[in-house]
């Protein structure tokens, strides 16, 4: 919030939107006939607000996907914002630190207060209608969002290229193949995902190909694995292979994970 980076957006259909703020993160927007919905924030750079007041002055409801600052803090633009509440903890974590206090106090920001989403919620905008499922594993509340008419899964960081698995908030890695396995039948209700670092559509089948990676790893399958070297220290990372034949918007698909 102390820096300003520019917000990229492309106009994937003519009610959908996807933001890129500066290629650190991605929310989209969603306009209904009577609402617009805004999934995700992004880190607070960009005014996302203003950005849907050029084109429409329907109500904005804002759902986050889960917790880390790089999908609530843009919250600040609003009034409020759905989060599911196993989530809260781990975005409070971050709302307190001293940084992000300063950044809010030097721009008159306030963070807003979350309302509880839990699975089986429906929220109708219009012709548009978005039901919430529960997807633990990057983060404890992690959520995934099917926007049921136009067959599109919004996943943000829980079904990815990148899958970051080695937090020390993430669910043990057995536990989210068990997650994903509960909620396959999306397979059969959308055709593509759109997840929270994405430029475009992915096929649907990026959901299953992440989990069996995920399950090769459970399994051992791990020697081939190298290093990977983030802010926190140094995890493993795990290449998964995608189906040949459909449209993915990145070739390279890895899941970073502590070893036992």
């Amino acid at each position: 919030m102390e820096e300003k980076l520019e917000l990229f957006t492309k106009q994937l259909k003519p009610w959908l939107y996807l933001l890129d703020e500066g290629h650190l993160a991605t929310g989209y927007v969603v306009v209904g006939d009577e609402k617009v919905c805004v999934i995700d924030t992004m880190n607070g750079f960009s005014d996302i607000k203003s950005f849907i007041r050029t084109f429409t002055d329907k109500p904005v409801i804002v759902i986050n996907t889960h917790g880390h600052p790089d999908h609530i803090f843009g919250n600040v633009y609003f009034d409020e914002a759905y989060l599911d509440p196993k989530d809260n903890e781990i975005a409070q974590s971050f709302i307190d630190l001293p940084e992000f206090k300063e950044a809010c106090a030097k721009y008159g920001f306030k963070m807003p207060p979350f309302k509880p989403v839990n699975e089986g919620d429906v929220i109708g905008l219009g012709g548009k209608t978005l039901e919430i499922f529960e997807l633990p594993g990057h983060t404890p509340g992690g959520i995934v969002i099917l926007l049921r008419e136009e067959r599109i899964l919004f996943t943000g960081d829980s079904i990815n290229h990148h899958l970051w698995m080695q937090l020390d908030s993430c669910t043990p890695l057995e536990d989210m193949v068990k997650a994903l396995d509960r909620i396959m039948f999306l397979e059969e209700r959308a055709d593509f995902i759109l997840h929270g670092h994405a430029q475009g559509f992915d096929d649907i089948s990026l959901m299953r190909c992440m989990r069996n990676g995920l399950n090769e790893i459970c399994e051992g399958k791990t020697a081939d694995d190298k290093p990977y070297t983030w802010f926190g220290g140094e995890a493993r990372q795990h290449p998964f292979a995608l189906e040949e034949g459909k449209t993915y918007s990145s070739e390279n698909s890895v899941i970073c994970y502590n070893p036992k």
